[in-house]
């Protein structure tokens, strides 16, 4: 598709009505359709025009709720109890207001992705122009846009092609939302198909935020061996000026190293990221260093490294002027959406700045023109570098033992800790001189300063975690393979057939926020042990960082140890959190471009195919944000499970499967159109695990798929079983409803698993060519 405008002029029209001289017409912009693709069935699709789809999931796996608060409190009838089987004022029942606070977490993520989107296109449109061609991968990648395909029916060549997508997005968020409202939608599966159609929304607008900036910065363009960038503290020259980007939207960041580099600037300033903007700028430019996630914000900020801070949107401690201004860093806002109540001084003259920065009359500042962030931040980091001689406010060795000794054991500060950590009793060692325990809390600890707002005492508890491990801080230093965005399509023609067939295990993708139950290295374990079994391991946002701060024993992370192609046993690092949209996009691809199925405007059909077929699973160890709420929905609705960490209840419900009700894993047999049963597989559409050994067994689980050959089934057996063994103890109990015909059994487990089968009165029963879609039996009758 092309979208253009047109412009032309009549030096004279004469009519009955009127007479024209010099007139000048503009049509806003005429749509050239170049796409030889059949539109399929759904494009632009409503509220409503998956519903069916959707119920096909939820009937199968219904929702589990798990109530963080009995009462709503969102409208004026007053607080509404809920327990039981009691209503709300408005009638609305307990399942019902669990699903609409799912559906409002799901529309406020999209609409972050959404506007994020937004005003990113909008700034490489201005930047670089609306016809900049669209380049996600060179000829390495046809498929450009798969989920904008998919779900819009459009193949965008240019940037201006993306703009009816962004309005369709932010349409339909706007209807989401409605729904919320009280007295709208009562039904609570009627909120959770709500709840996909905003997941699968949120992808649209990740995939057109990530398309945007590969295409118009220069980002790595499907690139297996994208460069290595540095990550951790250690990584820092704090001899130098360094500056500090936190959030997610790149142009200002990137605005700082064009001023860099057009001033010959680069090898005497640090540039330092925490959360997605670190991982896009070092996209941009590899010499920029990744501290880590989100829960990193609190220790690196009090380090008093940072000279200066920039911030834009999404995931920035709303606490930062506050903290900036303690260790005297000056603060540069950039988004209109995080303005912090400072002063706007966009209009204002570099000089004006820099001057009300370096004296120190003005804290912070809202700038919202990103070339000009990029020249004050560069400018104030040189200037105030000198001044504040790294001034941070962790205690020294000295100053711990006297604020620890202010410590009265009231447990305040673990009762607050979201992982329970034994604070207290660390404070108290650390007040005998005894820093051990304060050290061993470091690694799991979340950054997320409850600790502190709970003591009665005003100790700075998380600043005496982090100076007690400030030489374990100081030495970190890691690596991770930059983004590298889309998949290449010869990538999935290779992959296509062994994951479909089962004998590539599965893609398992490590996605979300950095609130892991025991610190980061859990996910870099993961990610190396389902390598080492030869799945596909995908990584994005900060689980892409926490992913290689981590080394084996011979040093190395799992970046340096694993390729960065999408093959067996490779780690593929897409990028920022909107590039969790080519994870996605690898998985529709796979039915596209393998198995040939139409792409275009054909959801359904995909996503059937998806869930039947493709192995994947999503892991948000560390979920936190409405955000991941959205990403996940989106992988929901294309049949993707995801497993969550054990904070992951917070979101108030499960979607779970009950293996044990034989009727609810009927599947059609495209060749016969008979309903035959197709197996337990995948058993859950989302779950949330106590422990990473519980996550790695479950992982395994949800790979299989009822279309397994069996080899494949046998592989994917051979892999639960032996972690199952491994990490729980013993074979799987219902190993019996997994396997289907004899030569499903792994060969090397084969004598224990046929007197597991003989217990529980196994019979074989027949493996499916499986469809959810009465249509695709037609089709395929008819075929």
């Amino acid at each position: 598709m092309s979208r253009k405008s047109v412009n032309f002029s009549i030096k004279e029209i004469n009519s009955d009505l009127a007479q024209f001289r010099d007139l000048n017409i503009t049509i806003g912009a005429i749509t050239e359709e170049k796409w030889e693709e059949t539109m399929g069935p759904t494009p632009y699709p409503s509220l409503t025009t998956l519903r069916s789809w959707d119920q096909r999931l939820l009937n199968r796996y219904k929702p589990f709720y798990l109530p963080f608060c009995d009462l709503c409190c969102l409208c004026t009838y007053g607080k509404c109890d809920l327990t039981g089987t009691k209503r709300g004022a408005c009638g609305i029942s307990m399942p019902a207001q669990q699903s609409r606070t799912v559906l409002i977490a799901a529309c406020i993520g999209a609409a972050t992705h959404i506007s994020h989107s937004r005003d990113l296109l909008n700034y490489v449109i201005e930047t670089y122009g609306r016809d900049c061609p669209i380049n996600v991968g060179g000829t390495g990648v046809e498929v450009e846009a798969p989920i904008v395909r998919l779900v819009c029916g459009l193949k965008p060549e240019t940037l201006g092609d993306l703009e009816p997508v962004l309005d369709y997005c932010e349409n339909q968020v706007t209807q989401l939302l409605a729904v919320t409202h009280t007295g709208q939608e009562g039904n609570n599966l009627d909120f959770e198909s709500k709840v996909f159609h905003a997941g699968m929304i949120d992808h649209v607008g990740m995939e057109v935020a990530d398309i945007a900036q590969i295409s118009a910065l220069g980002f790595p363009k499907a690139d297996p061996e994208s460069a290595l960038a540095d990550l951790g503290l250690g990584t820092v020259d704090t001899t130098k000026p360094v500056i500090l980007v936190i959030g997610h939207n790149v142009p200002p960041a990137t605005a700082i190293i064009d001023y860099l580099k057009g001033n010959g600037l680069f090898s005497e300033i640090e540039v330092t990221g925490i959360c997605c903007t670190a991982l896009d700028i070092t996209r941009y430019s590899p010499r920029a260093k990744i501290i880590g996630p989100i829960s990193w914000q609190l220790r690196y900020i009090r380090s008093g490294v940072p000279d200066v801070i920039v911030i834009d949107e999404q995931c920035v401690r709303t606490d930062t002027l506050t903290e900036a201004t303690r260790i005297k860093a000056p603060l540069i806002a950039t988004s209109e959406k995080n303005c912090l109540g400072l002063p706007d001084m966009t209009n204002e003259t570099v000089e004006a700045i820099v001057t009300g920065f370096v004296s120190g009359n003005i804290p912070g500042a809202l700038i919202l023109d990103p070339e000009k962030v990029g020249e004050v931040a560069v400018r104030v980091a040189q200037a105030v570098a000198p001044k504040r001689k790294k001034h941070g406010v962790l205690p020294t060795k000295h100053q711990l033992a006297e604020w620890a000794k202010k410590c009265t054991q009231c447990m305040l500060c673990r009762r607050a800790c979201p992982n329970d950590l034994p604070i207290a009793q660390a404070i108290k060692m650390a007040a005998s001189g005894n820093l051990s325990g304060l050290d061993e809390l470091y690694d799991d600890c979340l950054g997320c300063g409850r600790c502190e707002s709970a003591c009665k005492q005003k100790i700075p508890v998380h600043s005496l975690i982090v100076a007690a491990a400030d030489k374990k801080t100081r030495e970190e230093t890691y690596c991770l393979r930059t983004g590298r965005g889309a998949i290449q399509d010869v990538e999935i023609r290779k992959v296509g057939g062994p994951i479909v067939l089962g004998e590539i295990p599965g893609v398992v993708a490590f996605v979300g926020c950095a609130n892991y139950p025991k610190g980061s290295r859990e996910v870099a374990e993961m990610c190396m042990e389902f390598a080492k079994r030869r799945y596909i391991v995908c990584t994005s946002g900060c689980s892409a960082m926490s992913a290689g701060m981590y080394r084996d024993e011979e040093g190395k992370t799992a970046y340096e140890r694993y390729s960065g192609a999408f093959e067996a046993g490779g780690i593929v690092n897409v990028g920022s959190c909107v590039a969790n949209s080519h994870i996605a996009g690898a998985a529709i691809k796979i039915a596209s471009i393998f198995a040939k199925r139409p792409l275009r405007g054909n959801y359904e059909e995909i996503a059937d195919y998806v869930y039947n077929r493709v192995g994947a699973v999503g892991v948000a160890w560390g979920a936190m944000s409405q955000k991941a709420a959205a990403i996940a929905a989106g992988f929901w609705r294309l049949g993707i499970p995801v497993v969550v960490g054990p904070h992951g209840t917070k979101y108030r419900r499960m979607l779970l499967g009950r293996a044990d009700r034989d009727a609810d894993w009927f599947v059609y047999d495209a060749r016969t159109g008979e309903k035959v049963y197709g197996g337990p597989v995948p058993e859950h559409l989302f779950f949330a695990a106590e422990t990473k050994d519980e996550a790695m067994v479950m992982v395994a689980k949800l790979t299989m798929r009822p279309n397994d050959t069996s080899k494949g089934r046998a592989i994917k057996l051979a892999n639960y079983i032996d972690l199952h063994k491994r990490l729980v103890g013993g074979i799987p109990p219902d190993v019996y409803r997994l396997v289907r015909v004899h030569a499903d059994i792994p060969l090397t487990m084969k004598n224990e698993i046929l007197v597991h089968l003989t217990e529980h009165d196994w019979k074989e029963s027949a493996i499916p060519d499986p469809t959810l879609l009465p249509r695709m039996v037609h089709q395929k009758k008819v075929g």
